[in-house]
């Protein structure tokens, strides 16, 4: 959901952390070697933070591409090289999202990101509402006036207060009925809290609603063509640096060996099997993954930190020859009932259509339990399920103007973050020596996140760099 409007401009991220850890040393064949385990933004900015300093380092990635959930597809493989990158989810920055700004410019890409303020409005008795600014929201009519004032005075109030501890100790729902109103609360907040979280929904911290009020800015930004250059030019810097990136490979165990180093077990594309031996291992996998990948972690960490659920991310991305989305409309909640997606995200009412040969792309997403039959479906099925529904949004869409079509699933998309989520959050020095470990997970009380990978492990980076000073 794109809460932007009820946040400054110049807010900055709750999760600011120094951003000069990349001071150059000699690199030499002695110094420290580490393994980082994925390669989405938090995996590549450690990569390029350890490779910056000098350090030997070896990124593995499963997927072709590196990024993430953050990653591209080319939707026109038959063009020269390949054609431009498309994101498979969306993706946006925000004015406060100081981190990967910053990591944009540093890598020479800040003439590429596209900056606006876009329409986000809400679904709600088959009509459009706009209730995301303040004008909006006293002009929207299927609140009474009184309740529409009381919404924006306590909106007001969680984007002035700086300090989490309160509201960790409320659920989002129980919270936001109480203070809103049972009538603002269901028209607005619970049909985005239930169809994000199903039947999870009312378990949801108030934190996690919190961050998405107060870290968050009206304007938009977007790394044209889309964030894969990023994470290709992160790559490229890695490796000029003299790290090693190993794309689609699989890993498949990680354990402390003698003399305190790690052995890491691979597996290739093609079934080769090989290992890598490094002083360290940073896993910025899930932490439920790195807990299966580890054997020998403790039990009483196992215990602790193996812990909670995380949906899984889909989304049926629609290649149109004419726009969907009436008044130009960039981001669709669907809060009306009997929808199979809970967002409808018109990127090229955004970016022009200009830049992907004219079509006009299309976002449908969704967060379910991973076990969840949508994500077994094949394409074919899911645009037969979901035409008829975007016909009900848009009464004169026509599937003929589809032109191209695309699912992508990804898991452990979403963390669901209860009041007891904050004791469960693992330290970024694992229990045994030479092991970190940074995850989305770690990032609270922010949801995931580009900015917030880049910003955790810039902090990660610095623990390591201010732990190998204290063992010297």
């Amino acid at each position: 959901m794109v809460l932007a409007s009820w946040v400054r401009a110049d807010m900055p991220s709750v999760l600011r952390y120094p951003s000069d850890v990349s001071a150059s040393v000699n690199r030499t064949s002695n110094g420290p070697s580490t393994t980082v385990l994925g390669g989405g933004a938090l995996g590549l900015t450690v990569a390029l933070r350890l490779a910056q300093r000098g350090e030997r380092v070896t990124l593995v990635e499963k997927e072709p591409t590196a990024g993430g959930l953050a990653s591209g597809f080319q939707p026109a493989p038959d063009l020269p090289g390949g054609g431009p990158f498309l994101d498979r989810f969306y993706h946006h920055l925000f004015r406060s999202d100081t981190s990967i700004i910053a990591l944009i410019e540093e890598l020479g890409l800040s003439a590429s990101v596209r900056w606006g303020s876009p329409v986000n409005s809400v679904l709600w008795g088959g009509k459009y509402w706009r209730p995301y600014t303040i004008r909006g929201l006293l002009g929207f009519s299927p609140l009474p006036f009184v309740d529409r004032i009381r919404m924006g005075a306590v909106l007001a109030f969680l984007k002035a207060w700086p300090k989490v501890d309160y509201f960790e100790r409320h659920t989002a729902a129980d919270w936001l009925r109480r203070m809103m109103g049972t009538r603002a609360f269901g028209v607005l907040w619970e049909p985005l809290l239930r169809a994000k979280f199903g039947t999870r929904a009312d378990d949801i911290s108030l934190a996690w609603f919190w961050s998405r009020i107060y870290c968050r800015s009206f304007s938009l930004g977007f790394l044209e063509p889309g964030f894969q250059d990023l994470y290709d030019a992160m790559v490229r810097e890695i490796r000029r640096l003299g790290g090693e990136v190993r794309l689609g490979t699989h890993v498949e165990g990680a354990q402390p060996i003698a003399g305190g180093r790690w052995s890491v077990a691979l597996r290739d594309a093609d079934g080769t099997r090989h290992t890598v031996v490094s002083d360290s291992v940073v896993s910025t996998l899930p932490v439920r993954v790195t807990a299966r990948l580890i054997p020998d972690l403790p039990e009483a960490w196992r215990h602790r930190h193996d812990w909670g659920d995380a949906f899984g991310a889909h989304c049926l991305v629609l290649a149109l020859d004419k726009p969907l989305l009436p008044e130009n409309t960039y981001w669709l909640n669907v809060n009306d009932s009997g929808y199979p997606f809970l967002v409808v995200v018109e990127h090229t009412n955004y970016v022009p259509p200009s830049r992907y040969g004219g079509r006009h792309i299309v976002y449908l997403g969704n967060y379910h339990p991973m076990d969840h039959p949508l994500f077994s479906k094949s394409l074919e099925e899911v645009r037969a399920e979901y035409v008829p529904a975007i016909k009900r949004i848009v009464p004169s869409f026509n599937e003929a103007s589809i032109r191209d079509s695309w699912i992508f699933g990804a898991p452990y998309a979403q963390p669901i973050v209860t009041r007891e989520f904050p004791s469960h959050i693992p330290p970024l020095k694992g229990p045994l020596p030479g092991l970190w470990i940074g995850s989305m997970f770690q990032v609270y009380p922010q949801d995931r996140g580009q900015n917030y990978s880049v910003a955790l492990a810039n902090r990660l980076v610095l623990e390591m760099v201010r732990e190998r000073r204290g063992a010297d």
